[in-house]
């Protein structure tokens, strides 16, 4: 499996510990599960490959700012409980960016 195939795994997987127990409304998750689909083709598409560096610490910023501060928010909530939740890819992501 690729480092983009892993990260993609682990956006998905961050969005969707998000929705399960943070959101309520129904509506909100489709525009969530539309990040996640977002996020992969970001992901699929990135001019530095396997060798992409963190989003944030990225010289080139390609996610509409909407995208990109959805995306903050799941991060900043799902990256702490990812710990709980999927120790191994928590332990993943932190050692590859």
């Amino acid at each position: 499996m690729t480092k983009t195939e892993k990260d993609q795994r682990t956006v998905r997987m961050m969005i969707a510990l998000y929705c399960t127990h943070k959101l309520k409304n129904e509506e909100d998750r489709k525009d969530y599960a539309e990040l996640a689909d977002y996020a992969c083709r970001r992901l699929e598409h990135c001019s530095f490959g396997d060798n992409k560096p963190a989003c944030k610490n990225c010289p080139i910023h390609c996610y509409a700012p909407q995208k990109r501060e959805m995306m903050r928010k799941v991060m900043r909530w799902a990256g702490p409980r990812m710990l709980l939740y999927s120790p191994k890819a928590f332990f993943r992501h932190l050692a590859n960016h």
